[in-house]
């Protein structure tokens, strides 16, 4: 191993994290800080949003869960279809 390699070896080792990573870092502080502030500063607001959510939890479940409407029985309806022809 030459001098030159081993002097880049160290170089490399040295920096630690990257910039975009260090940027990371920050954001998800900066959020967590204005997400604790907004909290407690409207905290009626938010709790007294929390009571809808089980009712609006409802028709997103059956929209995502079941297909939503008209496609109940569907596939059955065209296997009949396809053994009585």
């Amino acid at each position: 191993m030459s001098a030159q390699d081993h002097f880049g070896h160290q170089n490399r080792a040295g920096q630690g994290m990257s910039t975009k990573s260090k940027a990371m870092i920050v954001l998800i502080g900066f959020l967590l800080i204005a997400g604790a502030l907004l909290f407690t500063e409207h905290r009626a607001h938010v709790l007294g949003l929390l009571i809808w959510l089980p009712l609006l939890a409802c028709p997103l479940m059956h929209m995502f869960m079941h297909g939503g409407h008209g496609h109940h029985g569907s596939r059955d309806q065209q296997n009949d279809q396809g053994r009585t022809s």
